[in-house]
């Protein structure tokens, strides 16, 4: 046989070994394990929905990783923003769970912040989240008029500047002329309804999803313990059908073009959602497997089933979207970048 037939002839046989799986590539994530970082504290919203996702996701990212969750709360979920950021490697091994408002801090300039909005690596939220007040219903405050009119203030709780529980009383504020006492420095949600049960605080806002997913809300609506003064939604929620809008209090109040312009801006962190986010840097194929991944989860059913189970809300926005919206929200001209300082001011 000449030499070269001889090798065609190798070529042929050893063709089928290069595709066997022995000689296939190993998937990067196969062996690996994945963090989420996840700025709020065991139990609360934003962890049951990192924790949900963790369930099913690996079994759409080849090589099917283990993810785990790692909490670390404070100061508005800034501290995990931080960290992703600024110390976890962009190798596709480590993700955050954040606060959707956090571009708030970096518009008006907050030492704090060691982020860039709109260069994380966006992968995709599993809801928008729009938001609420609730008041003790034994305070004097049965509605926004009485706030407005109050001699004396009513007392919120809040984790942060970058959270719903203190940001929402200052739009309040700005665009209606209530007034708030706000009190910061709780550690989660969790630890402000404590404070409510206590009569230290009576009041906070976050989302309706929360509001309507876990205790303690099960038994205080039962029982009548709280009321909710609004909703920021543009129509009411089926399930808060007597509680009015911001919208329809600025209809109410001929709240100005310039207010309404700032409370958009500020509204828009409900589209974020409950942002899942890679650090900067992190390779194209990895965002894309995060991304494809993400996906995958949101219509797997048995996701789906486990999220319904959980009291948790669905209405996923893919993580290009979120790109796009990261870069709208932090592209503002002077006027309401003042606006919103003014706003967050302590």
């Amino acid at each position: 046989m000449g030499l070269k037939k001889f090798l065609v002839l190798a070529v042929y046989l050893l063709i089928p070994l290069f595709l066997s799986p022995a000689f296939a590539q190993t998937p990067f994530y196969q062996g690996k394990t994945i963090r989420i970082i996840v700025g709020n504290s065991a139990g609360e919203a934003y962890d049951m929905y990192a924790r949900t996702m963790a369930l099913f996701m690996p079994k759409h990212i080849p090589g099917k990783p283990n993810i785990i969750i790692q909490n670390m709360p404070g100061a508005g979920s800034m501290i995990a923003a931080n960290y992703v950021y600024r110390i976890a490697k962009p190798d596709g091994l480590t993700i955050g769970a954040i606060f959707p408002a956090l571009y708030f801090d970096q518009l008006i300039g907050r030492k704090e912040v060691q982020f860039e909005w709109a260069k994380y690596a966006w992968i995709g939220t599993p809801v928008i989240s729009e938001h609420h007040m609730y008041m003790r219903a034994d305070s004097p405050y049965k509605t926004l008029d009485d706030v407005r009119n109050a001699k004396e203030p009513p007392k919120c709780g809040a984790s942060g500047t970058s959270s719903t529980g203190y940001y929402m009383p200052k739009l309040l504020e700005e665009i209606f002329g209530t007034k708030f006492n706000i009190v910061t420095g709780y550690i989660g949600g969790s630890d402000i309804d404590l404070a409510v049960e206590r009569g230290e605080l009576i009041c906070r806002s976050f989302t309706i999803t929360a509001y309507f997913a876990r205790e303690p809300f099960f038994t205080w609506r039962k029982k009548g313990f709280v009321r909710v003064l609004f909703q920021t939604s543009k129509k009411r929620d089926p399930r808060l059908p007597d509680v009015p809008t911001v919208y329809e209090f600025m209809d109410k109040y001929k709240t100005p073009e310039s207010s309404k312009r700032l409370a958009a801006v500020v509204l828009a962190a409900g589209s974020v959602g409950r942002p899942i986010v890679g650090p900067p840097g992190m390779p194209p194929d990895k965002v894309k497997i995060f991304r494809e991944a993400f996906t995958k989860t949101m219509h797997d059913p048995e996701y789906k089933a486990e999220a319904e189970k959980r009291r948790l809300e669905l209405h996923p926005i893919s993580g290009e979207e979120l790109e796009a919206l990261a870069k709208d929200v932090i592209d503002q001209p002077p006027d309401i970048v003042q606006k919103i300082k003014k706003l967050l001011e302590k």
